[in-house]
């Protein structure tokens, strides 16, 4: 009988059993034996409770309807993200990111070159919101699910509570076979070669596999503490890391987007799931301390004292190596890009699924161990690009953080550098990104939004309505008559 090679998982939470659930499902006919080893005396972070399109094709590949997972997590739809208040410019102190429609190819490349057209002319370009059908499916508290006589398709993401939903995978994972060990690792043996061999607790029980995942968190227990791999900081780009956080009641509206509010620090977010908003405050501990900060996101949220608050340490950047002799980080311990634009499932998704294919194809060695660690720092790296360019636009003045983020302008990479050219001269951003071979992380219509949301025109008018955009209007409104309530499609009563 073949031999069974042998993979333990350290750590569990969202990112472990969704990592080993992606194993399990992906290696079902191979000879493989999956183990996740989980502490009970770390607690899940659970910053983001919110997802990309990506999560819907995670719970595809493991064959799990949202019928079934998403009562279970609370979970409601996402059609987007709007930010509040992050530029001061007159008609664009907020905008809508969009996840695309079937329908938006019929206006995006207008938008594209009204955009090109009004840099060089040196005129007041156009708002985002009026071009993609979210936009007037999020503006309304609607479901991004058609009613079945509509036969346009659109992408969506979720927001979910973070510990339920980690909970759910690991049943999930059990059925599939995963073995579940509750044990707190306090050593790591290797060989002679530096790799991995055995973990072992405090109790003298030791633990031993062919190869690791360490899911370990920001402790980084067996790449960085074990293997000593470098991080790499992002800090003097992202300066938030911190976080409080708060729930409040839910009211009548279940909204079907995030909302992003910038306050004097960073930025709040807010997040509606059936039961409740998650809020909280991402700031930067070297502008305000952490009493202030839960002061103003009390004030922000119009919450008295008797409210409890959750205070959260953040690192933020990424690990040199994700795959370092026998071992792989995913989550939180191969690096963390703050929760802006709720990517930590996507990495973590695309970490697993990456692998899994590379490590088949080398038949269970590390021949592609290269070239997986360029494609997830690629990943990380562009999504890092994307989130500083929210923050190197802005144009708010009012305190010394909005002032300090603006000023990095200087020091962003060389790509996004790139990016920021193309959209100054009004040339194309999508060739651009197509250039660089990075048009998967961040489509050109996100850049497009992003940019042209924060208001970055050379001219100070303040948008006006055209008959084209009022056509466009009309066009999304109609189309929405075809999408139900975002609290009806969730079967919650008023």
């Amino acid at each position: 009988m073949k031999k069974k090679n042998k993979i333990i998982v350290l750590g569990g939470g969202t990112a472990g059993w969704m990592t080993a659930l992606i194993l399990a499902t992906s290696w079902k006919k191979y000879a493989v034996d999956i183990t996740l080893i989980e502490s009970d005396k770390i607690s899940t972070i659970g910053v983001g409770e919110g997802s990309t399109p990506a999560l819907r094709r995670f719970f595809e590949h493991i064959n799990v309807p949202e019928s079934e997972w998403m009562p279970e997590c609370n979970a409601t739809y996402k059609c987007g993200i709007t930010f509040n208040n992050w530029s001061r410019k007159p008609g664009f102190e907020n905008y809508f990111h969009p996840f695309p429609s079937e329908l938006d190819s019929r206006y995006t490349p207008y938008f594209f070159n009204m955009c090109h057209k009004s840099i060089k002319d040196k005129t007041v370009g156009p708002h985002p919101n009026q071009f993609f059908l979210a936009s007037y499916l999020a503006a309304n508290d609607l479901a991004p699910l058609a009613n079945e006589n509509f036969p346009f398709l659109s992408t969506y993401g979720y927001h979910f509570d973070a510990g339920l939903l980690g909970r759910f995978l690991k049943k999930k994972a059990q059925k599939l076979g995963v073995t579940c060990i509750t044990a707190t690792i306090e050593h790591v043996e290797k060989n002679t070669d530096g790799y991995i061999e055995t973990l072992v607790t405090k109790d003298g029980e030791s633990f031993s596999a062919d190869f690791f995942i360490d899911c370990s968190g920001f402790a980084s227990v067996l790449m960085e503490k074990s293997l000593g791999v470098k991080h790499i900081s992002y800090s003097k780009l992202l300066l938030n890391d911190s976080a409080v956080t708060f729930a409040t009641s839910m009211n009548n509206r279940i909204p079907s987007q995030t909302y992003s509010s910038a306050l004097s620090c960073g930025w709040a977010w807010k997040i509606p799931l059936t039961n409740r908003f998650g809020n909280g405050y991402v700031y930067s501990s070297a502008h305000s301390d952490a009493k202030a900060a839960e002061q103003e996101l009390r004030e922000h949220l119009q919450i008295g004292k008797d409210q409890e608050a959750r205070h959260l340490k953040m690192r933020v950047g990424r690990l040199e190596k994700m795959w370092e002799k026998n071992c792989l980080a995913i989550g939180l311990s191969q690096g963390f890009v703050e929760p802006l634009e709720a990517t930590a499932l996507l990495v973590v998704q695309q970490s697993a699924a990456i692998f899994c294919q590379l490590f088949e194809r080398g038949r269970f060695t590390s021949a592609y161990k290269d070239e997986y660690n360029l494609k997830i720092n690629q990943l990380i790296d562009g999504i890092k690009d994307y989130i500083v360019a929210h923050y190197v636009t802005n144009t708010r003045k009012d305190s010394s953080y909005w002032l300090d983020n603006n000023c990095n302008i200087s020091n962003v990479s060389d790509s996004l550098g790139s990016i920021l050219e193309c959209w100054k001269s009004g040339s194309s951003i999508q060739d651009e990104l197509m250039k660089q071979k990075i048009e998967n992380i961040y489509p050109a219509f996100s850049w497009y939004c992003l940019l042209s949301g924060m208001g970055q025109y050379n001219s100070e008018d303040i948008p006006t309505a055209s008959t084209a955009i009022s056509n466009i209007n009309k066009f999304y409104q109609s189309c929405s008559l075809n999408y139900q309530d975002h609290r009806v499609k969730l079967n919650i009563p008023y």
